[in-house]
């Protein structure tokens, strides 16, 4: 939008000028008709009050096709980072479908924590001779907290794995369970149905 309004406004300013052009010259032209009145000298001095004009006016438009033509280059280089970029997005696309986050600024959010959180740690390590006897301690122990942190998130991990795979093991037990009860019902069943019949001709 910004691109958009700074196009217009040159725009405006190259159609002021030539304008502004075009006035010069019909000033000139009816300068010239003067200049014949009034003698020569007088003409000389208008025409080089009008060149001076000229000359300023051309540097004015010489100045806004550059200032149009670095926009021009500025729009290009956008247009290719948009493109460039679009990758990004889908891949940013691809990481929330298959993360808990609900959508790409989530992850932009993340990955800007995660930024500071390397920088600060960067600085504190390049500030790390500097520090005072107090702070190095209050550092080490931030890095043990850090560490012991990391040390549980591994552990509840290990046990989190060991449950999953007691559960797996639990389902098959149950399975086979489930099938020896099922093969055991079925074959009292047709025991049952056996007497049944037995006893049905007994009667008969």
């Amino acid at each position: 939008q910004a691109f958009r309004e700074k196009m217009k406004v040159i725009a405006d300013q190259w159609r002021d000028l030539h304008a502004k052009r075009a006035q010069l010259e019909a000033h000139v032209e009816r300068s010239g008709r003067a200049v014949q009145e009034h003698g020569e000298l007088q003409a000389l001095n208008i025409n080089s009050k009008w060149r001076e004009e000229k000359m300023e006016k051309d540097g004015e438009l010489l100045r806004a096709k550059m200032e149009l033509e670095a926009l021009r280059k500025k729009h290009q280089k956008l247009c290719k980072k948009v493109q460039k970029y679009s990758i990004f997005k889908k891949y940013l696309e691809d990481v929330v479908k298959v993360s808990q986050f609900e959508d790409i600024s989530e992850v932009i959010s993340w990955c800007k924590l995660l930024v500071r959180t390397q920088k600060d740690l960067l600085q504190s390590q390049q500030g790390h001779k500097q520090l005072t006897e107090q702070d190095q301690v209050f550092l080490e122990q931030y890095r043990a907290e850090k560490e012991a942190e990391k040390l549980q998130y591994k552990n509840e991990l290990v046990q989190l794995k060991l449950r999953f795979d007691q559960t797996q093991s639990d389902i098959s037990l149950w399975e086979a369970c489930w099938a020896d009860i099922h093969n055991r019902t079925s074959k009292k069943t047709g025991k049952l149905w056996t007497i049944k019949l037995a006893i049905h001709n007994l009667f008969q």
